[in-house]
């Protein structure tokens, strides 16, 4: 199978489906990591140019732990805008990345913006991915893929209605973050005071505590005609 996640910026596919993406690669499934924005704006020191490339050295570090390809599409940071050219690219990943599930942010995740953003244009192109008269640099694919939705930070307004046992994982999910040491070490902790490692770790004993397992990650699938299914395409 054919995983792709599409997140907003460098770090977010680690914090919140990471172990999920993780045990997907272990089993021998296919795994796709796109970033929509360079995450230029994510330093209290560095210029945007000199960061957004550590940023995506980073990711490609963090994709290279579970043999991941990494996609960059380079929008702006915090300027992501739905229009028909940024539509058309994220149907162009999905079509390169020969999707059969999409993992992407929830929708009404109002932390920032470019998660409400990534997640709704994601959501709302899958179904685009099969039509020949919308045309990309790659060919339409044959199924439209499934979409889930990732938690929110901090699982704010998100009540997961799948979940995945991510207690063989954890590990390489939190050694996956720990590449992304300009946001775990210096970004967050200089906005937020905030701890990703930690975060990481508390969210996921949480969601396997509601689950019953010792780690997990929670789900929501987009259900929408004509791409619903029965049982579910999560490892």
């Amino acid at each position: 199978m054919n995983v792709l996640a599409i997140c907003a910026h460098p770090d977010d596919a680690e914090i919140w489906c990471g172990g999920t993406l993780a045990k997907y690669a272990l089993r021998g499934d296919k795994v796709t990591i796109a970033i929509s924005t360079n995450g230029e704006v994510g330093s209290p020191t560095l210029p945007k140019e000199e960061i957004a490339e550590i940023r995506r050295k980073e990711a490609q570090e963090a994709a290279d732990i579970i043999g991941a390809e990494l996609i960059w599409m380079g929008y702006p940071d915090e300027f992501l805008f739905d229009r028909e050219e940024t539509r058309l690219t994220f149907i162009d990943v999905m079509r390169q990345a020969q999707a059969d599930v999409v993992l992407t942010h929830y929708p009404q995740d109002l932390y920032n913006p470019d998660h409400t953003i990534t997640g709704q244009i994601a959501n709302d192109v899958a179904i685009m991915t099969t039509v020949p008269n919308i045309v990309t640099n790659h060919p339409p694919i044959a199924k439209i893929p499934v979409v889930y939705f990732i938690e929110t930070l901090a699982g704010l307004n998100f009540h997961p209605e799948e979940y995945v046992d991510i207690t063989d994982t954890i590990e390489i999910k939190q050694k996956m973050l720990a590449k992304h040491e300009s946001q775990v070490g210096d970004w967050l902790k200089d906005q937020y005071g905030s701890n990703a490692a930690e975060m990481v770790e508390i969210i996921s004993r949480f969601r396997g505590i509601q689950s019953g397992v010792r780690y997990a990650e929670g789900f929501i699938r987009a259900k929408a005609y004509p791409r619903n299914i029965t049982g579910s395409l999560l490892p």
